[in-house]
């Protein structure tokens, strides 16, 4: 039997609000990549989200370390745009004192 490298597709899929997610799952590329820098094994990461298979984990954790660079400017990318979002909807909606709004409302319903 001969071996015949055939180049692989990453099981990167990137979604209409551009996000990056792996395979044909709801799971990002921010929280692999996470994950794995936060020393989880690959094993580990499928336990977790069970929806991903773990070749696609291992290819793109493969992809990352060999363009690293390319990955990490998207993540920051993502990081500004969540930050973006959070502060219009703090400006929106004001997140101090819900906690006791809630609890007020619940009270006034009664039991």
């Amino acid at each position: 039997m001969i071996l015949s490298p055939t180049p692989e597709v990453i099981p990167l899929a990137e979604d209409a609000d551009g996000v990056m997610r792996i395979g044909n799952t709801r799971v990002t590329l921010d929280t692999v990549i996470a994950a794995f820098s936060d020393g989880a094994t690959v094993e580990e990461i499928v336990q977790q989200y069970p929806s991903l298979h773990l070749a696609d984990v291992y290819s793109v954790i493969g992809y990352y370390l060999r363009h690293t660079a390319e990955v990490e400017a998207y993540l920051q990318q993502r990081s500004a745009q969540r930050d973006a979002v959070r502060q219009q909807n703090e400006a929106r909606f004001d997140p101090h004192g819900v906690r006791e709004r809630l609890l007020a409302r619940c009270a006034s319903h009664g039991p």
